[in-house]
């Protein structure tokens, strides 16, 4: 259950946003039918609330030289809470990860790990990941191609 309620007009300015995060308030406003002033309020609150986490921009992963994207599934010596907060602590700082998932299945973690090549995964993946200590298993699958890349959150799928 979310903990802020969002209505028909903070669903749109998120929308826009998420489409859009340099989008001015006055095209905003006109866009979702606010008047600027409103607008205005409504994206503080939903900044301030945690709704909108922050903005960003998003980067061409060929184009900055990262074209390696490798999904790491990671199983865990132990299950017990000391080991898993361990290893979710040590793969927090580490930059190649961009993302980093608890999952049920066959891994206990799902790592996305971003790099320029294969090589400087080899050397992650000795260097740094093999080293982190209660990691039983390590299974690799590379993205061949990505066919639908990070995209805004289904807003759609909330209630009125």
């Amino acid at each position: 259950m979310p903990n802020y309620k969002l209505d028909r007009f903070d669903r749109k300015i998120l929308e826009a946003l998420q489409a859009n995060g340099r989008l001015p308030n006055i095209d905003l406003a006109a866009d979702i039918g606010l008047s600027p002033s409103p607008c205005s309020r409504r994206v503080r609150l939903l900044e301030e609330s945690g709704v909108i986490k922050g903005y960003s921009a998003v980067l061409d992963q060929e184009q900055v030289g990262l074209g390696l994207t490798v999904f790491v599934g990671v199983k865990v010596e132990r299950h017990r809470e000391k080991e898993a907060e361990a290893f979710r602590e040590a793969v927090s700082v580490l930059p190649e990860v961009v993302m980093a998932h608890l999952v049920s299945g066959e891994s206990d973690f799902l790592l996305q790990v971003v790099v320029p090549d294969l090589r400087s995964y080899e050397n992650f993946l000795t260097g740094t990941l093999l080293k982190i200590p209660g990691i039983r298993d390590i299974r690799s699958n590379f993205a061949i191609q990505t066919v639908k890349p990070l995209s805004p959150l289904p807003l759609i799928h909330l209630p009125d």
